[in-house]
């Protein structure tokens, strides 16, 4: 299996996922046992809803544990602070609409749209990697070109 790379806050945010996850197996079997003793669990909508949750659980379970097999949590002290990586937060310019733009470079697994979290392999994510404070950049993403100025460049 190829490894994962994450942020330590990552790491730990699949670990609690997982944990919440582990705890609510016991709440399930408890509703699957209330569901089959109803009757005839044929026609049980209640016993299919928390069968179907029982798989979903045990599902996303084995999904977390075997991503936190393979686990590499990224350090910054060995990552050059001058340029975009995973894990550096980054200040942009939009140049086109003068925005303020602000990112953290995450592995596909952390990118989280809500949070600014930015996968590294997105198309915008690819052509940030390895640039500096200053540079510009032109980024061709389904939507069209985008227009971009590294201001600013800091690690957690």
């Amino acid at each position: 299996m190829a490894e994962v790379y994450l942020t330590r806050a990552g790491y730990h945010k699949f670990m609690a996922e997982l944990e919440a996850l582990k705890s609510e197996r016991l709440k399930i079997a408890h509703a699957i046992e209330e569901a089959r003793l109803q009757g005839d669990i044929s026609e049980n909508a209640e016993y299919d809803a928390a069968k179907d949750a029982q798989a979903h659980n045990a599902a996303r379970i084995s999904e977390l544990e075997e991503r936190l097999m393979s686990v590499r949590i990224v350090e910054d002290q060995n990552i050059p602070s001058d340029k975009i990586f995973i894990g550096a937060i980054v200040d942009l310019k939009d140049l086109d609409t003068k925005e303020d733009l602000h990112y953290m470079m995450v592995s596909p697994e952390e990118s989280n749209y809500e949070e600014n979290k930015l996968s590294m392999t997105s198309p915008i994510g690819k052509a940030l990697m390895g640039h500096a404070v200053g540079e510009e950049l032109t980024i061709k993403v389904p939507a069209g070109i985008l227009r971009y100025k590294i201001m600013k460049i800091a690690r957690p």
